[in-house]
């Protein structure tokens, strides 16, 4: 099968932890490495953000990544987007025209508008992972949302229209019924993790980081983007009540640059003044190949967003053998299985995260046992079964087209 994968602002080749690159980046190409690796054709479009990258990269076997021009060749803010993807869409249309795909997998409310434009002049079916949804964030953040206020409105029109959508939780197909998608045009389909990456073996090393402050401190790792929603302020906080234990902190841009960053300096400044500083290392951007040694340097990973669609982190310390704290919101309440597999916290509320992690720190024999629950849990995320139950999802809606006369 010939497969479109629409990823605008996204890229596979990203480095992870900027404002714009996290769990969608790790969607995707993972995704598109596992169907890859079945003996499909794929191609991943993004928008070229820089001028020297060539137009058409090798990614992995049987994987491209097209840069479609649209806009600057530069980074530009993701809410910024919005202006730029009639010229996406263009292009799209152009190469499809061109090399038509059998199917059209968009990822994220832009890519799924300039995908459905484009695939009316080819007429090939489209799905569409929303990975979060504005009416979600402007719920959360109110006026602090800076997404471009079409969002909505697109958000439903992709929900109408698109042949199916590939929910990553049962809570999100809930809400896409509500704004008017038909449920038997739905699948839920989580984000997966790379189980022969982050799996529990080496022990706690792997990555040159597992140096602890203090010999006798427990370590908390807290990896995530620098922007607010995501906690972090909120476990740098927690630390007051967690006097035997480090905290490291993974993401944002490179380390030498973390103080140039409005929120990196923002979160070091807080650690200062909480007198916590000693205690808090601040990493920056991490390797992706880095990461699951350093996720087995921990005792526990915190994932304490305000709200969060998915919560890829936490699946993947899971699959560490790491025991998570997270809030109980979004992706996270399905997930990470409370008193199981990790603790729910309240969101925003640093006492209530510190009792979490002091319940899986102050006691050893629980912990273990949370870390090997959570492997087990974590086995069922596996990307190459996440890939075959997308692949039968798309296989679906392209029979159903057939059905209909539309192909």
């Amino acid at each position: 099968m010939r497969i479109a994968l629409v990823s605008e602002h996204a890229s596979p080749l990203a480095l992870l932890g900027g404002a714009d690159a996290g769990g969608q980046n790790v969607h995707v190409a993972e995704l598109a490495r596992a169907l890859g690796r079945q003996g499909h054709e794929v191609v991943v479009h993004t928008r070229r953000d820089d001028p020297a990258i060539a137009r058409s990269v090798a990614f992995a076997p049987g994987v491209t990544v097209d840069h479609v021009p649209a806009g600057p060749a530069e980074p530009v803010p993701k809410d910024e987007l919005l202006p730029h993807m009639a010229a996406f869409a263009r292009d799209l249309a152009a190469t499809w025209q061109a090399d038509r795909p059998d199917v059209v997998h968009s990822h994220f409310w832009m890519s799924g508008l300039a995908a459905l434009d484009a695939a009316t002049t080819v007429d090939v079916p489209v799905l569409h992972t929303y990975h979060a949804l504005g009416l979600e964030k402007r719920a959360e953040q109110g006026a602090a949302d800076t997404s471009p206020p079409e969002r909505l409105e697109i958000e439903r029109r992709i929900a109408v229209e698109a042949d199916g959508l590939v929910a990553t939780t049962a809570a999100e197909a809930t809400t896409l019924v509500a704004i008017g998608a038909d449920p038997s045009r739905i699948a839920v389909v989580p984000c997966g993790v790379d189980l022969t990456q982050f799996r529990p073996f080496g022990g706690r090393s792997g990555d040159g980081r597992e140096e602890r402050r203090g010999r006798h401190r427990r370590r908390i790792l807290a990896a995530s983007r620098l922007v607010p929603r995501k906690g972090v302020a909120d476990v740098i906080t927690s630390l007051r009540w967690l006097p035997d234990a480090e905290l490291v902190v993974a993401g944002g841009p490179p380390a030498g640059l973390l103080f140039a960053d409005a929120e990196g300096r923002r979160l070091q400044e807080l650690a200062e003044r909480l007198g916590v500083s000693d205690r808090t290392t601040f990493l920056g951007a991490v390797r992706r190949d880095a990461m699951p040694g350093l996720m087995r340097s921990a005792d526990v990973v915190a994932c304490c967003p305000w709200y969060e669609p998915f919560g890829l982190v936490a699946v993947e310390a899971m699959a560490c053998g790491v025991p998570v704290v997270a809030t109980g919101v979004g992706g996270l309440a399905e997930t990470v299985l409370d008193g199981v597999t990790g603790i729910h916290v309240r969101p925003r509320d640093p006492r209530s995260i510190a009792h979490g992690l002091r319940g899986v720190l102050s006691d050893e024999r629980r912990r273990l046992m949370m870390g090997r629950a959570a492997v087990r849990r974590a086995a069922g995320y596996g990307w190459d079964d996440i890939a075959t139950r997308t692949r039968d999802v798309a296989l679906d809606r392209m029979a159903g087209r057939v059905e209909r006369g539309a192909v």
